[in-house]
């Protein structure tokens, strides 16, 4: 039996398949998830919803966690081939006590993983991951008498309920990119549904992921959806996520938008509505929001917060905002717009809404807000042994340099936010980040300039000379 410890990560589980985890670790993984979801919801036969993403070991993997579960005593509904935002939505619309979904989301290829939860519209955050791999690793399990049973159709359920409420009054010529992952099977669908001329790139579902990986801030990816887009005239270009719950954007110019730009001028558009809302970003994501004159004039407030879904949907939930956007694209809608969780098709669906309202050009409304310079996310190799010590001496590293005044790309620092990693913030509001990846062997950067291409990359060389001295940094992804 195998079953790596590093896998229970942040917020989710991930491991290489079968290297890292095998049939039988995933099967002591649903005892320990079962045991978990009894303990929380003081039932002995709580109901859990499970789906699985488009891999050619997902349906192995979702079949020995069930096994784990059910020997727990819960009560499985199996809703198939799903999104992970689908999974999300059918626990409030069949009511379970918890959700698992098998999947790596945007990882490569040979990865497995569950994204799970118990509380509706959130996921496991920190807390409860320690928790599940403390039941897991040292087996203790409850004994229970469980069931299984299919629900044939939800995905139908799931795909009317996003056309039904939003509906476009004019035509909107979109291209959409699933990069062969299991969007494919629904995202085309739903824009069809509401109105949208949509042009298909990579729908096919391909376990192999032969072009690109479904990721929407690869820019193999970002770079085919923008030929797409020119070569056909589109109004909007919309890249996927493996798992559905992210979403990419290239406007008809061919050009890429970063997510956290495209939620400012989503929070825009939503605080004359709602004023006084609070929104929350990540630590990724432009310094815009807090300094925006239409944000500042509703009496807006944001809040800049840890990456990754499960804590920017939680920090929502606790904060009653409006809604969350981080920069790698998943966007969370609270109420009266959502349930609180991460769809990529729904924000997908936003976007488009913003283009039927204003009846402008992606670029021109994009226009409307400050230019700023940003480097896409990248991701150097760290071991997981080693990443977060490598990031706590950064942080100290980066402390001094602002108390001895040290100057990047000409300017001092003036503000400091670890909440997650060390994001330096300069005198002209541009900005350095360097954090743990939350889900991969990896560091995170990103840098902004407010001036220019030169100090975004002038940013990045501090950052990647303060790695190079660490000797833990592997090689980068993707790099400026």
């Amino acid at each position: 039996m195998k079953i790596k410890q590093s896998g229970f990560r942040e917020y989710d589980a991930r491991w290489l398949y079968p290297d890292d985890i095998d049939l039988e670790g995933i099967e002591e993984l649903g005892k320990g998830l079962g045991t978990q979801v009894i303990i929380k919801t003081k039932k002995e036969n709580p109901k859990i919803i499970v789906g699985q993403d488009y891999r050619s070991y997902s349906e192995e993997v979702k079949k020995a966690l069930k096994k784990g579960l059910v020997s727990t005593g819960c009560v499985i509904e199996d809703i198939g081939l799903s999104l992970t935002p689908t999974v999300y939505f059918a626990q409030f619309k069949l009511n379970s006590d918890a959700i698992a979904m098998i999947t790596a989301s945007h990882n490569e290829n040979g990865w497995t993983g569950v994204k799970m939860g118990i509380e509706k519209g959130l996921t496991h955050a920190p807390e409860e991951m320690n928790e599940l791999k403390e039941i897991t690793l040292n087996k203790k399990f409850i004994n229970g008498k469980g069931k299984t049973k299919d629900i044939t159709g939800f995905q139908k359920i799931y795909i009317k309920d996003l056309i039904e409420k939003n509906k476009l009054n004019k035509k909107i010529k979109v291209v959409v990119a699933c990069g062969n992952g299991t969007a494919g099977m629904f995202a085309p669908e739903v824009l069809k549904g509401i109105g949208c001329d949509v042009i298909e790139l990579d729908c096919e579902l391909d376990f192999s992921f032969p072009k690109y990986n479904p990721n929407p801030e690869d820019l193999k990816m970002l770079h085919a959806i923008s030929k797409c887009v020119k070569e056909n005239n589109a109004d909007i270009g919309f890249g996927f996520d493996g798992d559905g719950d992210r979403v990419g954007v290239i406007d008809e110019k061919g050009s890429e938008i970063f997510a956290d730009k495209i939620g400012l001028l989503i929070a825009r558009n939503l605080s004359g509505r709602h004023r006084k809302s609070k929104f929350i970003v990540d630590v990724k994501s432009t310094g815009l929001y807090l300094k925006d004159e239409i944000l500042l004039k509703n009496d807006c407030k944001t809040i800049y917060w840890k990456t990754g879904h499960s804590h920017i949907k939680r920090k929502v939930n606790k904060e009653k905002a409006l809604a969350g956007f981080e920069k790698s694209g998943h966007f969370f809608f609270n109420k009266p717009i959502g349930y609180g969780y991460d769809d990529g098709i729904n924000s997908a669906i936003q976007i488009c809404h913003l283009l039927n309202n204003q009846n402008k050009n992606m670029s021109f409304i994009i226009n409307d807000l400050p230019k700023t310079f940003q480097s896409p996310t990248m991701a150097p190799h760290c071991k997981d042994e080693e990443k977060y010590k490598v990031v706590e001496n950064l942080v100290n590293q980066v402390k001094e340099m602002k108390n001895n005044k040290i100057k990047i790309d000409n300017m001092l620092i003036k503000e400091i936010i670890t909440v997650n990693g060390v994001r330096f913030i300069l005198e002209d509001g541009s900005w350095g980040l360097i954090r743990a990846s939350s889900n991969k062997p990896s560091l995170v950067i990103v840098t902004e300039s407010t001036s220019s291409d030169l100090g975004k990359k002038e940013i990045f060389n501090f950052i990647d000379n303060l790695l190079i001295k660490t000797g833990k940094i592997g090689k980068y992804d993707q790099k400026i």
